[in-house]
């Protein structure tokens, strides 16, 4: 079905009305929630949708569970809505962090912190420095959700997935969403579109390009001895790498390291299978992608409780209730994100939000085609090599603020999203200590015109 034909009119509407808020957000990951509670805490009134029963879509649901991609050599550069997160799941115990005399390169902080995947994956030394980042615990993420949105007012609907946008002549007024007590509307000035694969973009009529990359369905294994398992690496590592290189092959592909030590002692992260060929909006693949993934992850399983010391009594914990799917639909806004913008560290001057080294403008995420919509998370306005590279999950968090800032300026100065100033959403951004990126690092590359109108 043409995406065009799941749209319709407040005239044409059937579903009934049970909500109307300046501001709706449909999509309860980590840009969607950093989105919610930004314009919540600024003074709008917020309605946030998502599909499951648990906020947090990739961090929690697809067990996506180490944060990185927030520093800029020894820059903390992702912060904000972020650092919460982080300083809340190490308050309850759920998040381990390297401190800061730790992170450097060294083979005994390696060994100290590799494993739990805290190190920077972008550098091509031996061994990687230790770095900024955090490995978290699932359950301890929709926990700090739950309670961010309580705590700025929020008003959650979860078990709501969203099926049509209603727009009137060009401009977005709201959103239905599929219940168990059929189809409802929920009304609002502003609508940000943080489902991960601009479900209701699309549907809008705003224009997309459609690509893959990964799909992975990551896993938990419970009963391992940790160290016995790293001791038998260091002690024999041509040993260990073949074992490793095996287990790779049985999963179809994973990342450097297949597992990571969690913040539950014995519970290993395993990341992986990694697998390509699979279309992340089409129901037939999923369902294919779920099959596949599971019987690489049986064999893995078997084989290294077999061959791998301290997994002799490796079982299933969990394996993630959510496809990690990195790329689908893709926004193609008022400023498309090339590959070049991305490697060259880009700097604009209506930056609003940046990553490690990267710059995401205020342009990246507004369609052009549909007014009062806005967009963040790894569908931002891209081209499919340029996502690749940017589109982590503290990233996607900033986008989320940026956004949340900007459709609060909007419903306060009654003016479109797209009238919104660059300067006004840096400087909100600031207030949430959140960095906007207006002061470029010293290795960006500077836009030719600095400058942006008040």
């Amino acid at each position: 079905m043409n995406q065009l034909e799941l749209r319709t009119t407040t005239e044409d509407l059937k579903a009934p009305i049970v909500s109307r808020s300046d501001v709706l957000v449909v999509g309860g990951g980590p840009a969607g929630v950093a989105a919610a509670v930004t314009a919540a805490r600024s003074g709008a009134s917020v309605t946030l949708l998502e599909r499951y029963s648990a906020l947090g879509g990739l961090a929690s649901g697809g067990m996506v569970l180490v944060l990185d991609d927030m520093i800029n050599g020894q820059e903390i550069t992702v912060t904000g809505i972020v650092s919460e997160y982080v300083e809340r799941l190490e308050r309850i115990g759920l998040a381990v962090v390297p401190p800061a005399e730790d992170r450097h390169a060294s083979t005994d902080m390696w060994n100290k912190w590799g494993r739990f995947g805290t190190f920077d994956f972008h550098t091509h030394t031996t061994p990687k420095p230790i770095c900024y980042a955090a490995a978290f615990d699932p359950d301890g993420w929709k926990r700090v959700s739950n309670d961010l949105v309580r705590e700025a007012g929020v008003n959650l609907r979860l078990h709501s997935w969203f099926s049509r946008p209603i727009v009137d002549d060009g401009v977005l007024k709201g959103a239905i969403c599929e219940t168990k007590s059929g189809p409802q509307a929920f009304m609002a000035d502003v609508v940000i579109d943080t489902t991960g694969d601009i479900d209701v973009a699309s549907r809008a009529g705003a224009a997309y390009a459609h690509d893959s990359y990964l799909t992975t369905l990551v896993f938990r294994l419970g009963g391992v001895d940790t160290d016995a398992a790293e001791r038998f690496e260091q002690e024999n590592p041509r040993e260990a790498r073949a074992i490793n290189r095996k287990v790779k092959r049985l999963l179809g592909g994973a990342w450097e390291l297949w597992w990571l030590k969690t913040p539950i002692e014995g519970v290993v992260w395993c990341n992986a299978p990694h697998m390509t060929g699979y279309d992340g909006v089409d129901p037939a693949d999923m369902t294919a992608a779920e099959f596949a993934a599971r019987d690489h992850i049986t064999e893995a399983v078997d084989y290294v409780r077999e061959n791998l010391p301290g997994f002799e009594r490796a079982y299933m914990v969990d394996v993630a209730p959510q496809m990690g799917v990195r790329q689908t639909r893709l926004l193609q806004g008022e400023y498309v994100m090339t590959k070049d913008d991305v490697t060259n560290r880009r700097h604009f001057p209506d930056t609003v939000a940046r990553g490690r080294d990267y710059y995401y403008p205020y342009r990246s995420l507004l369609p052009r085609e549909v007014d009062q919509l806005l967009v963040a998370g790894r569908h931002y306005s891209a081209t499919p090599e340029a996502q690749k590279m940017s589109r982590e999950i503290p990233p996607c968090m900033a986008m989320g603020q940026a956004v949340g800032v900007a459709a609060a300026l909007a419903v306060e100065q009654g003016i479109t999203v797209r009238e919104v100033s660059p300067l006004d959403i840096q400087s909100g951004m600031r207030r949430h200590h959140a960095d906007p990126g207006d002061v470029p690092s010293q290795n960006a590359s500077i836009e030719a015109k600095e400058t942006v109108g008040a």
